[in-house]
């Protein structure tokens, strides 16, 4: 086998690598969303708020990208009458999401 096809390879099995710690990083990012607006928008507690947290991880299936997960948080807090802005709940995502790839590179 040649250099280049072991480099090939390798790449390959990097980007497989990287995609499944993505997956597994969302996966997590949308359960500490989904607990925390559970918890401190929504009144909801225990595993009740579990539930929701995976009910925002489902939702995040429907689409690619993010729009399903906030679409769906932001139709709950609407429903709720509760106060949270679009552009918090993307930030909290995005802190979320990064401390998600940190607690999965610490394991």
């Amino acid at each position: 086998m040649s250099g280049f096809d072991d480099r090939e390879r390798a790449e390959g099995s990097k980007f497989a690598h990287d995609e499944e710690m993505l997956f597994k990083a969302r996966v997590r990012r949308d359960r500490k969303v989904g607990l925390w607006v559970a918890e401190e928008f929504l009144n909801i507690k225990g595993d009740d708020a579990a539930n929701f947290a995976g009910e925002v991880v489902a939702s995040d299936f429907e689409k690619p990208g993010d729009e399903d997960v906030i679409e769906f948080v932001m139709t709950r807090i609407k429903e709720a009458g509760a106060d949270l802005t679009e552009a918090r709940l993307r930030h909290h995502m995005d802190e979320m999401l990064k401390i998600s790839i940190e607690e999965l590179k610490a394991e």
